[in-house]
């Protein structure tokens, strides 16, 4: 999926922002017009699809019957087309809500009426909580978020969400957004959360969630081959064990409403016009009860990139057939009246696609006329506080303590008044929230958040997390020498982590490792490395640094990371949060080309393997990996008769 670049309203995370919040609800809403069924529409209002009382089913039979051939083409594609005679509205699809409500799919828009929404930490960072509670909270907060803004005329309720592909390969820039390397870990994280955006009262829906992209989809652009044209040769053991694992706990566990098809090929089809994939396995197997959608334009993209199809109509045919319900991308609009013109498809296929598609509509309520549920969800119902709280502790839990060489939290205000703060994360907004975010409620960066606790003397390093040059480490050699202790906020942002750029190395960029290992020499006191990232970093030469006392991983914490870096380094808060992927060593990546797909080792083919559960070589920080201020002891209490 393509995201859009958009600028983001950045606030001060005070009580007039909320005051203010409430001010529009009451003299700025929006309330929204019927979707369908208008009680005031003569036509409609008495057709068996606007019968509340029947059930969906037949209510889709009918709607079915009345539309034309061209009216349902339109429905096809993710900006369906309004039916103006049967009083029903156009409809966008596709909206976001990946770790919050999002505006990078067209059918959501916050300002004016909408100053913010929650962001919570990147899913990689909640996912380190292992707390699954926690992750069926943020659901809920999430959907009840994406509701208010429905009712304000701002959002669909169809959200492509959440991202449960495999973090296998280190280098992929979109692992950030994934629960990491584990199938049993992620399948878990797809199921809660699915759980809290999509309510699950009876058949009805709060929202519509989506796993996306099935399957064996995690590379993006690497070493000249991308998404668009990649075919993953995926052996059937391992598409069972690990990729389809997370996919499969959605719909059946979960109840996910929507399944997204990938861009790539799997064993030299398409996913999305791979009928064993799509009708088979999804809706046969698993039984899906919603409906299946491609990645954005990969219908077009398997006729123009992949050349899979000779002529665009067979792409529209051989999706449909196979299983597709819904195209994001204009192809299924343009070609498939042409398709059943030449033959190739039948309109009562198109009958099967659209019968999955409206019935979820109308199991949201969107044919319910003006009687919606939670329609008691409003602009003030965004940004309340507990929600704010709940994201701060989203990231207290999720940070991960990864080495400390003293023997409790590595600041105090008592013997550090002074700390300086370095590195080219130290003072950053939407680095904090990653990618596919929308517009938060506010910030606290790293910078503000240890100033809450001491006086702090900031230099920035680096002029970003490029760090091209090495001009400004001096004057952050100077801070650290004239502090008490020193903080270094590195690591990564999306220039260098995202989706369609996956990295070459796993390395810091530029000079930040100059700047770790100068200022950690110059400092007068204890010195802190915190790496903001999605994927892992080999930073053993920190590791090594005798200078650096504690590493704290922070991956990308949300709109009050700084809040919870601080607590955490200040010991208010103690760490409990695990890495949920494998940190390797650099060399690792020589013997694992992206495109090699298996996850089981060869030495045959010296193929170390991927992931804890089979690679068994060095690593920086292995899968799990998490440390405390407290001690533990760990004794059987009672054992079988027998055992030692």
């Amino acid at each position: 999926m393509v995201t859009k670049t958009h600028t983001k309203c950045i606030l001060s995370p005070s009580p007039l922002f909320f005051l203010l919040t409430g001010f529009l609800l009451l003299f700025n809403g929006e309330s929204r017009a019927p979707f369908a069924c208008d009680p005031n529409n003569r036509v409609t209002k008495d057709l068996p699809f606007c019968r509340v009382n029947l059930p969906i089913r037949a209510r889709v039979r009918d709607l079915l019957g009345r539309l034309t051939l061209q009216e349902k083409v339109r429905l096809l594609v993710n900006n369906a087309a309004a039916v103006p005679r049967l009083g029903i509205q156009g409809y966008e699809w596709w909206s976001e809500a990946l770790h919050g409500v999002s505006d990078v799919g067209p059918g959501t828009k916050f300002l004016p009426t909408f100053l913010g929404a929650t962001q919570f930490p990147q899913v990689i960072t909640t996912a380190s909580t292992f707390n699954d509670t926690l992750w069926e909270e943020i659901g809920q907060v999430v959907s009840n978020e994406a509701r208010a803004m429905y009712n304000g005329g701002k959002a669909g309720l169809t959200f492509w969400s959440p991202n449960v592909n495999i973090f296998r390969d280190p280098r992929w820039g979109r692992g950030q957004e994934t629960p990491g390397e584990d199938p049993a870990l992620a399948a878990r994280y797809a199921v809660r959360y699915v759980k809290g955006l999509q309510g699950n009262v009876g058949d009805r829906l709060k929202v519509a969630a989506c796993c996306k992209h099935y399957t064996a989809y995690d590379l993006d652009n690497w070493n000249g081959v991308d998404r668009f044209h990649f075919n993953a040769k995926v052996s059937k053991q391992d598409l069972e064990d690990t990729y389809n694992v997370p996919f499969k706990a959605c719909v059946l566990e979960g109840k996910v409403a929507s399944v997204m098809c990938s861009y790539n090929q799997v064993n030299g089809k398409p996913t999305c016009a791979d009928p064993n994939l799509l009708k088979n396995t999804i809706r046969g197997d698993w039984r899906l009860n919603g409906y299946i959608v491609s990645d954005c334009d990969s219908v077009g993209v398997m006729y123009t990139s992949q050349h899979y199809t000779a002529t665009p109509e067979d792409a529209a045919a051989q999706s449909i057939k196979a299983g597709l319900d819904l195209d994001c991308g204009p192809h299924l609009a343009v070609y498939t009246e042409g398709a059943i013109k030449q033959g190739k498809l039948k309109e009562v296929d198109v009958d099967g696609a659209l019968a999955n598609t409206l019935a979820v509509q109308m199991r949201l309520g969107m044919f319910d006329g003006p009687r919606q549920p939670y329609a008691n969800l409003k602009i003030s119902d965004v940004c309340l506080g507990s929600s704010n709280q709940l994201a701060l502790e989203a990231a207290r839990q999720g940070i991960v303590l990864l080495d400390n060489r003293g023997h409790g939290p590595p600041l105090s205000t008592a013997r550090h008044r002074t700390v300086a703060v370095i590195g080219p994360n130290s003072d950053v907004t939407v680095t904090m929230i990653g990618n596919y975010a929308g517009i938060a409620c506010g910030y606290t960066t790293p910078l503000q958040g240890i100033a809450r606790y001491v006086k702090t003397i900031h230099q920035a390093g680096c002029s970003d997390v490029s760090c091209r040059g090495n001009q400004l480490i001096g004057p952050a050699e100077v801070a650290a020498r004239h502090a008490d202790a020193t903080v270094l906020v590195m690591g990564l942002d999306q220039s260098i982590e995202a989706e369609a750029r996956d990295r070459t190395n796993i390395l810091l960029p530029g000079h930040q490792q100059e700047l770790i290992s100068r200022v950690a020499k110059a400092s007068r006191g204890p010195c802190v490395l915190v790496i903001m990232s999605g994927g892992p970093v080999d930073i053993t030469f920190a590791k090594r640094d005798p200078r650096i006392t504690t590493i704290i991983w922070a991956g990308y914490p949300g709109q009050s990371g700084g809040t919870a870096i601080a607590d955490i380094l200040f010991g208010t808060t103690n760490p409990g949060g695990r890495l949920p992927m494998t940190w390797y060593p650099q060399e690792y990546l020589a013997k694992v080309p992206m495109t090699n797909m298996g996850m089981r080792a060869n030495p045959a083919h010296n193929y170390p393997g991927r992931t804890y559960r089979f690679y068994k070589g060095p690593v920086v920080y292995p899968f799990g990996h998490g440390l405390s201020y407290t001690t533990f002891r760990h004794s059987i209490v009672k054992a079988p008769k027998g055992c030692p």
